[in-house]
């Protein structure tokens, strides 16, 4: 199942993509005419805080929609609709894994730069924007700007010091995130945290998959293009820390939770790794696509 959150003229709601990405079914308007009230939180986060519960009732209003007449008000085109992030309000700030894979490691330095240990940073939730808005150039404060295509997991039962083996328990589904970088403002101030935050920079979506339907997420095509270029093309069984080392790492003596939403690095291919460098630009289109999540799309505005 695709879950995703959306916004029409009637409010935010969120709902389910259907397998060829043409309509969305609007959870919390069948919940009310299946049942007769709300079985459906609004918000995603509350969603994914419900667990096996939530699952279990968006499958029951799954079958129960394919049985009804053809209702308008139910399945809505995606066109019509307006789609946000999936969490469009991360209620923490977005963990994201340095130097996961060893050519990007390599391109931004030497095979010296190959992490011995996961190295995390994280993006504010105010840097947040869903597939299709537009991503701010920022001039007044970078000329680097950059991007980076990831696979994101996000995080659906509450843990801490989770065994690696118990791991993928404790995942709800995945997404994509770009990491976009002011590499110009790392630099200056000597560590991450001010050049991923900037308003903007965390293009999160289309939408979340269950894990449900990833059989394997450490083996996974992930591929960025900017202008229809091809610029990152890898396959996540090329992570230096697969994604259950990560989140055994960051559990310990830390409290993960549902919604927490963790990026696991990007392939060699970002703007800053060509000589010279090719940083983004206003009008450039960035699309990243993981294999069996879908394709995230922005703009940068000019």
């Amino acid at each position: 199942m695709k879950f995703g959150t959306f916004k029409n003229e009637s409010g935010i709601f969120i709902g389910i993509v259907n397998e060829d990405g043409t309509h969305v079914l609007s959870l919390v308007s069948a919940s009310e005419k299946m049942n007769g009230e709300f079985a459906i939180p609004a918000a995603m986060i509350d969603a994914i805080a419900l667990g096996e519960q939530f699952i279990q009732e968006a499958q029951k209003i799954v079958q129960w929609a394919k049985e009804q007449p053809l209702d308008e008000d139910l399945y809505l085109p995606l066109e019509t609709v307006t789609l946000m992030a999936p969490i469009p309000k991360p209620s923490k700030n977005i963990f994201c894994v340095g130097k996961n894979y060893a050519d990007h490691a390599i391109e931004m330095g030497s095979k010296d730069d190959i992490p011995e240990h996961i190295m995390v940073f994280t993006k504010a939730p105010t840097s947040v924007i869903g597939d299709g808005e537009k991503i701010l150039e920022h001039k007044n404060v970078t000329e680097q700007l950059d991007y980076e295509g990831e696979l994101a997991v996000v995080i659906g039962k509450e843990g801490k010091a989770i065994e690696r083996e118990k791991v993928l328990d404790h995942v709800f589904g995945y997404t994509i995130v770009n990491d976009v970088t002011a590499r110009d403002l790392q630099a200056k101030h000597k560590q991450f945290f001010i050049g991923k935050s900037l308003d903007t920079t965390c293009p999160m979506g289309p939408w979340i998959v269950h894990k449900s339907a990833i059989e394997n997420p450490n083996n996974l095509n992930i591929q960025t293009t900017v202008n229809d270029e091809v610029r990152q093309d890898s396959n996540t069984e090329k992570f230096i820390f697969p994604i259950e080392e990560i989140i055994s790492v960051l559990s310990q003596g830390m409290t993960l939770e549902p919604g927490d939403i963790i990026a696991t690095g990007t392939p060699a291919g970002v703007g800053k790794g060509f000589k010279p460098p090719r940083f983004l630009k206003g009008g450039d289109v960035i699309e990243i696509t993981v294999e069996g999540i879908g394709t995230l799309k922005n703009t940068v505005k000019g």
